[in-house]
């Protein structure tokens, strides 16, 4: 069980600082809002996500 609480409390702590870095941090980057940025922002996590469970998958079987 206490792993399981550690672990829980590493992703809390670290989506925590994630979302602290993107707050303060993203004013800093010069990106326009555009309906391509904010496309390119959404699905591009997802994607590479993907990309990277289906290569997992390929090199595991």
């Amino acid at each position: 069980m206490d792993s399981k609480a550690r672990f829980i409390f590493k992703v809390f702590i670290l989506s925590a600082g994630l979302s602290l870095i993107i707050k303060y941090g993203g004013m800093m980057l010069p990106i326009g809002a555009t309906y391509q940025n904010a496309l390119l922002g959404i699905c591009l996590p997802p994607s590479m996500l993907a990309l990277a469970l289906w290569w997992r998958f390929r090199v595991n079987s």
